[in-house]
């Protein structure tokens, strides 16, 4: 990021990355007592648990001590009560998988790991999976299942020593069917234990503490599809009110990643009826994001790739049909399923959504890995973008709040509502503020052009590149400079 002194974006108050802070990875090992010899070498006569992957058995016990906790952000001071267990815990910078239609039973132990688990079963990732929650940790579940079928996954806490969790488990393994995956979580940070539990067949072996972000990223790794090298991150635009410039956005957002962080990204414009992303590229493919939400089923990478239009080496474009032909009756479980493919498709997926509220555009707005709103300062934008963030607060209690763009700021004769009084009536304060300057927007839109492109050194232009660094938390590789003679000994 660029020092106080030089950055054009600087308004007189803290423009904070909640994004980038955190606690270090909670896998914290504990002094682990040694185990009972007494327990030897166990035997499983029944293997009622499956049999692990090799993924599943290369996992390590111990991980790596945590990083120092880097100082709150202005937002994370709002007043707020909640668990400590909610503090974010920093990620790769991809996606993360939704997990699949399971059904996950799980018999706590303790009140606190009950109530966590009964969190991790509301987070937006966790939407598909059934999830009930039972007392009496493993010795319930053997009690449970003498005359039940067992689900697809079972998460089993247990206080007890070493022997004992062994030979509870074996009693599960009598009850347990086949291809049932089984989750312990014990008080123990021990090799040796976690060695015997996976010959076992167990599925995974979490310690305490533990968030909820923990679980479900540990049940989506064992749900996860190898065939799938990565999951890309979605990366939602939406502006507060109409005209406020959240498509532009979008699009110079998804060209910068592109070009400037060089990495792969997909652009999706889901304004149907009026969407500009064709225009903005000067484009106009025969196919688009509509022929993949009419037939998603059919939606396969050979035929994705015919409907997006190359906009470089390493953008990709699903255009919107921007006609009035049709009605665009289309179902919210039609967008949710494209959107989920699509993110196998590049890193990074963005999404340009009109400003309508819906069945399909609150899914595809709470499902995405983040999210920008852009507002002008006024008090309507105010107003708008206050009930999307507490909506998308309170839905999303393990994800950091989103982003807010002030665009447009500066407007000569225009009243305008202080960006500092903005960002503290959201609890939010602005990643970026835009200064009112058509020129360079308008050139750009009636050329078919970027902002980088028609105007590399204007505050929109390297606002927009501020914004990609801030999300894909990375920084853009270093230009390689040539000499002016080398183009006099290049080879005829």
């Amino acid at each position: 990021m660029m020092p106080a002194d030089n950055d054009p974006f600087d308004l007189g108050f803290d423009a904070a990355d909640e994004f980038t802070t955190g606690v270090g990875d909670p896998w914290r090992a504990s002094a682990p007592p040694s185990l009972d010899p007494a327990v030897g070498d166990f035997e499983d006569p029944f293997g009622a648990f499956p049999p692990p992957s090799p993924r599943e058995a290369a996992q390590p016990v111990s991980r790596p001590p945590p990083e120092p906790a880097r100082e709150a952000p202005r937002e994370a001071r709002v007043e707020i009560a909640a668990p400590a267990y909610l503090e974010p815990i920093p990620d790769s910078g991809l996606g993360e998988a939704v997990i699949p239609r399971i059904t996950i039973h799980a018999f706590c132990a303790l009140t606190e790991t009950a109530e966590l688990i009964e969190h991790a079963a509301g987070d937006r990732r966790m939407a598909r999976a059934t999830t009930l929650v039972r007392p009496g940790g493993l010795a319930a579940a053997v009690d449970y299942y003498q005359d039940q079928p067992t689900p697809s996954l079972v998460l089993v806490e247990s206080l007890d020593d070493a022997q004992r969790l062994l030979h509870l488990l074996d009693a599960l393994a009598q009850v347990c069917d086949p291809g049932t995956k089984v989750v312990v979580v014990g008080q123990t940070n021990d090799i040796a234990l976690y060695r015997e539990l996976i010959r076992r067949g167990v599925s995974e072996y979490l310690t305490q503490p533990l968030s909820p972000l923990q679980v479900i990223r540990a049940v989506g790794a064992l749900y996860a599809d190898p065939s799938t090298p990565f999951i890309g991150r979605q990366i939602a635009f939406v502006g507060a009110k109409g005209g406020v410039g959240a498509s532009t956005l979008a699009h110079n957002f998804a060209w910068t990643m592109a070009e400037r962080m060089q990495t792969a990204t997909v652009l999706v414009d889901l304004d149907l009826a009026f969407g500009t992303a064709g225009l903005d590229f000067n484009q106009d493919p025969v196919q688009g994001v509509l022929d993949a939400l009419t037939q998603p089923d059919r939606l396969d990478p050979v035929l994705m790739d015919r409907m997006m239009v190359r906009c470089g080496d390493r953008l990709s474009l699903f255009a919107a049909p921007a006609t009035l032909e049709d009605d665009y009756e289309i179902g919210a479980d039609a967008f949710e399923e494209v959107t989920q493919k699509i993110r196998h498709a590049a890193p990074y997926v963005v999404l340009d959504l009109p400003h309508v509220w819906n069945g399909w555009s609150r899914r595809v707005l709470l499902g995405s890995d983040d999210l920008v709103v852009v507002a002008t300062p006024d008090l309507a934008s105010l107003r708008n973008a206050k009930n999307m963030i507490d909506l998308v607060r309170t839905a999303r209690p393990n994800d950091a709040p989103p982003r807010l763009v002030l665009n447009q700021v500066g407007v000569p004769g225009r009243p305008e509502i202080p960006v500092k009084d903005f960002g503290e009536a959201l609890g939010v304060q602005p990643s970026l503020v835009l200064p009112f300057d058509p020129k360079p927007y308008g050139q750009a839109a009636n050329n078919g052009q970027m902002l980088a492109e028609v105007a590399p050194r204007s505050k929109a232009a390297e606002g927009v590149e501020h914004l990609a660094r801030l999300i894909s938390r990375r920084e853009p590789p270093p230009v390689q400079k040539t000499s002016i003679l080398s183009g006099l000994f290049k080879k005829t």
